[in-house]
C-alpha cells in the first residue's frame, strides 16, 4: 500500500525509466498523486484500489497482477497502529481485529500468494515492513507489538522456506518514522527520522 508517508516515499525511491510499478492503496486521491510524482521519475505505473481490510480478494487479485506482468520485487508496507484508549482496560475487539488483519493476516496472505508464482520463476524478493515494536510487549499498543512479532517470525520462517526456491525475503524493522501513525502516538519518539530516509535505507 502506497498512499501512506512511508510508502509514497517508497514507490518514489524505486521510481526511475525501465521499472513498472504496481502501487495499491484505499485511498483513491492520494494514490493518484503518488503515481503522477512517479510517472514523472520515468515509471511506468499500474495503480489499484484496494483495502487491505477486504482479505477475502486479496489472493486472487495478486495473482491475476503477477500473471499480468510478473513481480520482481514485492514491498508490503501497508500498517494500522495508534495506542488504546486509557478509558478501557483492554483494547476495543473491532479496532484489535482491524490491526490484526491489516498488519499480519493481510502480508501473510499476500506473501505466500507470490512467493508460490515467485518461486516457479526461480526468482524474486519479497519485503515485510515490520517494526522494532515486535521486540516490546507495548501494554498501549498489544495488538500491533504481537502482530510485528508474529511478522518477523513468519519473515523468518518463510525465508528458511523458500532458501532453496531462489526467492529472497526481507524484514524491515524500523523505529519512529515521521507518519501519520507516529504523530498519533503521545508518547517520546526517540530517534525519528524523516520517510523520504527512511525510504532510503529500506531501498539500500
Amino acid at each position: 500500500m502506497c498512499s501512506s508517508d512511508l510508502g509514497a516515499a517508497l514507490a518514489l525511491v524505486e521510481a526511475r525509466p525501465g521499472v513498472t510499478l504496481m502501487l495499491w492503496a484505499r485511498d483513491e486521491k492520494r494514490l493518484a498523486g503518488v503515481a503522477a510524482a512517479c510517472q514523472a521519475r520515468g515509471a511506468d505505473v499500474q495503480t489499484e484500489i484496494f483495502d487491505l481490510r477486504e482479505i477475502g480478494g486479496l489472493a486472487a487479485k495478486l495473482a491475476a497482477a503477477d500473471a499480468a506482468i510478473p513481480i520482481d520485487l514485492a514491498i508490503f508496507n501497508a500498517g494500522l497502529g495508534g495506542t488504546a484508549s486509557d478509558k478501557n482496560a483492554a483494547e476495543l475487539p473491532d479496532s484489535a481485529r482491524a490491526v490484526a488483519e491489516v498488519n499480519f493476516v493481510a502480508p501473510v496472505v499476500g506473501a505466500n500468494a507470490l512467493a508460490e508464482a515467485m518461486a516457479a520463476r526461480g526468482a524474486g524478493h519479497i519485503v515485510l515492513v515490520g517494526s522494532i515494536a515486535e521486540s516490546y510487549p507495548l501494554p498501549m499498543a498489544p495488538t500491533y507489538a504481537g502482530t510485528k512479532a508474529g511478522l518477523r517470525i513468519f519473515a523468518e520462517a518463510l525465508r528458511l522456506r523458500l532458501a532453496g526456491h531462489g526467492v529472497k525475503v526481507s524484514l524491515v524493522l524500523p523505529g519512529f518514522i515521521d507518519t501519520p501513525m507516529s504523530r498519533s502516538v503521545n508518547e517520546p519518539k526517540p530517534f525519528l527520522i524523516s520517510a523520504d530516509r527512511a525510504a532510503a535505507i529500506i531501498s539500500r
